[in-house]
């Protein structure tokens, strides 16, 4: 089954969202415990709420532009105020795990218990319940959709497989499904700037003008060929002074792209909603095992279940 092709509303011809995920420490600490010790890598992550997020905002607002924020558990706990002023400057807060964890080895019971604790935070610091979910790396299972649909949210925005929004269904669902707002590795900001010694990165930073005329191609791309361009960024890293400049002038420049509908992943999610009658279903593939010359001690057992 092809994805199905998407209607926008009347009078637009393309959409375009800006997203942030606000791992600040999360994420470190995630990928390895004993970064809590490493103090200079701790304050380079908590440059995004301390340092970026105030003057995001700012930016934002000048633009008159609704985003949304994926916020892990632990960084709204670190955070509440932080979290609080998304919410009373409008944005929209999503799911991004508990502590940004790496999903790809987790049971159904431990990812579910992953989602709980993020929702309790969220609840307990800033009163919202979401309805998008980003997983945390785009790390997403097969058993994610149905946790998702059983804990009521509306989309996922984790997948990469679209350039519109589409309806989809997961494993062990008989009824319902989720919208995915697909993503894409290009239009993420941590594969342009994203250093850290001994912890990610080439090496390479990449200037904003390199980044954001590459972001630009692909919004131009995406508005005449009717699709769906989402930009994701990280506060700690794109809330770096000239790389927020740049920021603010490529969405200047999409904004002014005729019939461009600029708005939060809830509100496109909705819509897509409204005009997705038909249902996907992922296939999982089956491993083909073993090559010729290939040592079968070398591959994952559980993969040739």
């Amino acid at each position: 089954m092809s994805l199905p092709s998407f209607e926008w509303p009347k009078g637009k011809r393309a959409a375009a969202s800006f997203t942030f995920d606000v791992d600040a420490e999360s994420g470190a600490i995630a990928h390895d415990a004993g970064f809590v010790n490493r103090m200079s890598l701790m304050s380079h992550q908590s440059y995004g709420p301390l340092v970026a997020m105030p003057k995001l905002l700012a930016m934002l607002n000048r633009q008159e532009v609704s985003a949304t924020f994926f916020v892990p558990g632990f960084t709204a706990e670190l955070y509440p105020d932080m979290v609080r002023r998304i919410v009373d400057e409008g944005h929209e807060i999503g799911h991004h795990g508990y502590l940004h964890e790496k999903t790809t080895d987790m049971s159904a019971a431990e990812e579910a218990d992953m989602l709980d604790r993020g929702l309790e935070a969220l609840d307990k610091v800033a009163g919202v319940r979401p309805v998008g979910y980003r997983a945390p790396w785009w790390e997403y299972n097969w058993q994610t959709t149905k946790l998702l649909h059983e804990r009521g949210f509306l989309y996922d925005s984790s997948l990469l497989d679209g350039d519109a929004p589409y309806s989809f269904a997961g494993e062990g669902m008989d009824a319902g499904s989720l919208i995915e707002i697909p993503v894409d590795w290009a239009l993420d900001d941590w594969e342009q700037y994203g250093y850290y010694p001994g912890w990610t990165g080439s090496g390479v930073i990449e200037s904003p003008r390199k980044a954001t005329e590459m972001w630009l191609l692909e919004a131009q791309s995406a508005h005449a060929g009717a699709g769906c361009f989402v930009l994701t960024n990280h506060p700690f890293i794109s809330g770096r002074p000239s790389r927020l400049t740049a920021l603010e002038e490529l969405i200047v420049r999409v904004k002014s792209l005729e019939g461009m509908w600029v708005a939060p992943l809830e509100e496109i999610a909705r819509h897509a909603q409204s005009v997705c009658a038909d249902i996907y279903r992922h296939r999982r593939l089956v491993h083909p095992g073993p090559q010729p010359g290939q040592d079968r001690v070398l591959l994952n057992d559980a993969v040739l279940r």
